[in-house]
């Protein structure tokens, strides 16, 4: 008999056999004495907690009580340490000491967002609050207001003060001094940027706007220094100097460029600026990778965030303009997160972020040809069970078992077997062939009636059975 505490898993008739042989070989390894439960229910996931708290006995000497991960219902009717399993009893392994889920303290960074909003003079105050509140839920620290060339905006300082009123905290991203000094007036706490173009209006703003609060500085702000053009690091070196001279606090951006444009030797600068100033605090405009690049923007955003973690920039500006990068924020939140994690803890980023993983999903479960096989023999009730899998689509119930690639020809033999098939179901089964055959392409888990995964942007799915 296997050493350690007695766990009772309770399942339908259906699910039984395939989670005897997951047992088998999981308790072991894993150091319980797993016992089974069959409750006198076909399909283990139309369980409630009140229905198996009537119809469950629970041996002496059971420590633990794992029911579906779809079972409804308040787990204490259970009586004992009742607990919800995972959704796919496959995955079980991972639900015993190998999940793909951060660790406990998971979650500290220390790299903050900027997020701009483009182009604020030619958007109502009511969009750019509404913007504003987006990326603040999405993880965004300050909230930088991109201004426009051709003058001054008139409504900047309100607009400014309208956000830090609304509990925001604000950069100012313009050359424009007049522009400038009204954020500031606004409560703005950092000016996007100051080289040796705009240096001469730093030190009137610092006599104006020392002793205005902010919501991080205290009293002033400060401001990004950047190269007068992006590969004279020497220019940089020269605005630093007189910065430091004029004890204004600042942060350095030695610019990033897009692939093709000067990337890799712009990353060489960032590298080349942190031994010329060990001790700078510096910045990385990450729009001009995510935004013109065709490619989804997660990866980049967590590379990037490596990048930034491992040089100690503590600070990125990114935007959500094109459309594949309209999550950008929330990916950078979630991937500064991972990066710390990784470097505090001198592990790989690997099994740490699932809500990263979006096109495909970490890891693939499937029934297997004997598992289906075994399945389809036991069924008795109408009921249409859909897997995909190894490139197919199975359908099966208790006379029918089809399977193919091309989702239109199982229909077909579906409904030519099953004539009676009415329009509501065959939109049913459509839904879930479409889902289906996108988890084939994709490379996906498929499980009938639930949504398929996309990281942080999964739409939990309300199952037409509980609908």
């Amino acid at each position: 008999m296997n050493a350690g505490p007695r766990i009772l898993f309770v399942t339908g008739k259906l699910a039984e056999p395939a989670l005897r042989r997951v047992l088998d070989e999981l308790a072991p390894r894993a150091g319980f004495q797993a016992e089974v439960a069959v409750l006198n229910i076909t399909v283990a996931a139309l369980m409630t907690a009140n229905w198996v708290a009537r119809h469950l006995a629970i041996p002496p000497g059971i420590e633990r009580v794992i029911l579906p991960g779809l079972c409804r219902g308040d787990m204490r009717e259970i009586g004992v340490a009742a607990e919800l399993g995972p959704k796919d009893l496959r995955e079980l392994p991972e639900f015993f000491g190998k999940r793909s889920s951060p660790p406990p303290g998971y979650g500290r960074y220390d790299i903050e967002i900027l997020a701009e909003i483009n182009h604020g003079p030619s958007k109502s105050r009511e969009a750019i609050l509404a913007e504003a509140r987006h990326y603040r839920d999405s993880g965004a620290d300050v909230i930088d207001l991109g201004c426009d060339p051709g003058g001054p905006w008139p409504g900047v300082r309100d607009t400014v003060r309208a956000l830090v009123d609304d509990g925001l905290r604000v950069s100012i991203d313009s050359f424009d001094p007049v522009e400038v000094e009204a954020a500031l007036a606004g409560g703005a706490e950092l000016v996007l940027s100051v080289n040796s173009s705009n240096i001469e209006h730093v030190r009137r703003w610092q006599d104006q706007f020392v002793g205005i609060p902010t919501r991080k500085q205290g009293s002033g702000f400060e401001v990004v220094a950047i190269p007068d053009t992006p590969t004279d690091l020497d220019s940089l070196a020269r605005t630093v100097e007189q910065l430091e001279r004029w004890k204004i606090p600042f942060r350095v951006d030695p610019i990033l460029e897009p692939i093709g444009f000067g990337f890799a030797a712009s990353l060489g600068r960032y590298l080349e600026t942190r031994r010329r100033f060990p001790d700078a605090e510096i910045m990385m405009g990450i729009g001009n990778l995510t935004e013109l690049t065709d490619v989804d923007s997660a990866g980049i955003n967590v590379l990037l965030a490596g990048f930034c973690q491992e040089l100690g920039i503590k600070s990125v500006l990114t935007t959500e303009v094109i459309n594949w990068a309209r999550s950008s924020v929330k990916e950078f939140d979630l991937a500064r997160r991972l990066v710390h994690h990784a470097m505090t803890e001198k592990v790989v980023p690997k099994r740490l972020e699932p809500n990263l993983v979006m096109l495909r999903d970490p890891k693939l479960y499937e029934q297997g040809e004997e598992s289906l096989t075994e399945l389809a023999a036991r069924i008795t009730d109408p009921n249409y069970r859909i897997f995909a899998e190894r490139g197919e689509i199975h359908v099966l119930n208790g006379t029918i078992y089809l399977r193919g690639s091309d989702p239109f020809e199982v229909f077909e033999k579906l409904i030519a077997a099953d004539p009676k098939i009415d329009s509501s179901h065959a939109f049913y089964l459509g839904y879930e062939f479409a889902k289906a055959v996108t988890a084939l392409t994709l490379g996906k888990n498929y499980t009938q009636d639930q949504a398929l995964r996309w990281g942080f942007l999964t739409v939990a799915e309300i199952s037409h059975r509980n609908g």
